[in-house]
């Protein structure tokens, strides 16, 4: 009975929405993928098909299917509107697992991976996303925006790559938009800001993947999170991005799109009025 009701289910899911994607992947593609899947997985997991994605999670299927609708094609369908015109190239999985001790077993067996983070990550390597569902679906929506960055601007710098990301943790919308909301980075940035320690967004906007990820990884984040999140507050992010898009070769660190797009002559002041403007967010 479940096999049916699964097969059902991807029939549907691929007759419904095939018109809607490229057509280099195909149905039978899907299929094949899902078959490869079912076999490679242990017992008691579900699968659905949530294009561009495949969803596999070891809790129950109702479970499973309310993650493929409230959280991933919201966050694809709100994404897709705001920013990313193409589709990921390749089929990818999405991993949800029940809670810590299934994300680390499971990510181990399944892809050899030990997880670095308690909560989920994106792995081009393995074209999948691993989650630890346990810990909410913010970190699932951060992670949908990776692929999308990659296929809409595979040359985008991990500051806006993370400070996307990381801007749609906590997410809700506005007016039938996505919007990001504050959230727990955001008590770290407020103490850096009063410790004097968050760099000219010059300094930030031209950091190396090598620099952003590991060099001062927190504040990075945080830095990138809330410029992406002052530049949605004031109406200016969706234009940021694509305008960032179309230059990228010109400003391949987005530094002269930012000063441009804000209208800022004079940088280091506009430094001082963000700061002032993060420590009067707060969080919850």
């Amino acid at each position: 009975m479940a096999s049916r009701i699964l097969g059902a289910i991807v029939t549907t899911a691929i007759i419904s929405q095939a018109s809607c994607y490229a057509a280099e992947i195909t149905d039978a593609d899907y299929a094949a993928h899902v078959a490869t899947l079912k076999q490679q997985l242990p017992d008691g997991f579900s699968v659905f098909i949530e294009r561009p994605f495949i969803v596999a999670g070891d809790m129950p299927a109702d479970k499973v299917q309310a993650s493929c609708e409230r959280t991933v094609r919201w966050a694809v369908t709100k994404l897709k509107a705001e920013y990313f015109s193409r589709e990921p190239a390749e089929i990818l999985t999405i991993y949800l697992f029940k809670d810590d001790d299934s994300y680390r077993r499971n990510a181990k067996l399944l892809l050899d991976d030990e997880p670095t983070t308690p909560y989920g990550y994106y792995s081009h390597a393995h074209k999948a996303l691993v989650m630890n569902i346990a810990t909410g679906g913010g970190t699932l929506v951060h992670e949908i925006v990776h692929p999308y960055i990659h296929a809409n601007f595979p040359r985008c710098p991990a500051w806006l790559n993370e400070g996307l990301g990381s801007l749609y943790e906590q997410s809700a919308e506005r007016k039938g938009r996505i919007i990001g909301l504050t959230n727990w980075r955001l008590a770290g940035l407020q103490r850096a800001i009063k410790a004097g320690r968050v760099p000219p967004f010059k300094q930030l906007t031209s950091t190396t993947d090598d620099e952003f990820y590991n060099k001062d990884k927190g504040t990075n984040y945080a830095q990138a999170r809330y410029l992406c999140y002052y530049l949605q507050e004031h109406g200016l992010l969706r234009k940021f991005y694509h305008n960032f898009v179309a230059n990228q070769r010109d400003d391949p660190t987005g530094y002269h799109t930012l000063v441009k797009t804000l209208g800022e002559r004079d940088m280091d002041a506009f430094q001082k009025k963000w700061e002032a403007y993060v420590l009067s967010l707060r969080f919850p």
